[in-house]
């Protein structure tokens, strides 16, 4: 059986973890739907020039990997609009996540300079910025908001995820702006500090600062994930649901 064709968009790195978890993570949830899944990497150099949605045209579903900064920057943004302005389906984990409001802001909200802390620490508009408190390699608890989506895939208002090595998240003095425009927060940590967001009026558009790939690394299947790959499985590659 041919899979639908997944790209993970990254540099891809045998020493990170979530980069040998993902495809894992990926095969065990369309297994669990009587689905086949073909994970591909995409470099993010390979996407910077104007041709990337060339690149990214074979592709149903799209994840915005761990491991940045990334080669290019520009490439990693050029895929996740890409996804987003054609309603294809997409997750990004950690820095992927992180870039994913990157995106949002440059291209939706027209803040063109928006940037990484880690990248660009003097920019002047740091959308990701450095963590109250780090994390590495640690499970945390989160609540996830009342009528989200996320709530829904967890059947839960509060769950426990694991995090990779991180130091960055989303600038909350931003966060106004862009659920004004249906980027949602829809998971915080006990702290109130985010790390879920979704799109509202999206297939799937979703981000999370801590790793659910991680839960492959057990031989679970990650409710995220196969919610995840059901999207992509139904993708029409027209911005809609096959019928």
């Amino acid at each position: 059986m041919n899979g639908v064709k997944i790209a993970l968009i990254g540099d891809f790195n045998e020493e990170v973890v979530a980069h040998g978890a993902i495809p894992q993570a990926l095969r065990l949830s369309a297994g669990a739907i009587g689905a086949a899944v073909e994970p591909e990497w995409v470099s993010t150099d390979s996407l910077q020039a104007d041709d990337s949605a060339d690149v990214l045209a074979t592709y149903e579903g799209m994840w915005i990997t761990p491991g940045s900064p990334y080669r290019s920057m520009q490439g990693a943004l050029n895929a996740i609009r890409h996804a987003r302005e054609h309603s294809i389906p997409l997750i990004g984990s950690c820095g992927g996540f992180q870039h994913m409001v990157i995106e949002f802001a440059r291209n939706r909200l027209g803040m063109a300079s928006a940037d990484h802390a880690e990248e660009n620490p003097d920019a002047e508009v740091l959308l990701v910025a450095p963590l109250t408190c780090s994390v590495s390699n640690q499970s945390h608890r989160f609540k996830l908001a009342t009528g989200s989506r996320v709530e829904g895939i967890y059947d839960s208002d509060e769950i426990s995820e694991p995090y990779g090595i991180c130091n960055y998240g989303p600038n909350p003095i931003y966060i106004d702006r862009l659920e004004a425009a249906g980027f949602k927060v829809s998971g915080t940590d006990l702290n109130g500090e985010i790390r879920i967001m979704e799109l509202n009026g999206h297939p799937f558009f979703m981000g999370t600062l801590f790793q659910p790939e991680r839960s492959a690394l057990q031989g679970l299947v990650h409710p995220l994930i196969t919610e995840f790959v059901r999207s992509v499985v139904g993708y029409d590659g027209m911005g809609g649901l096959k019928t």
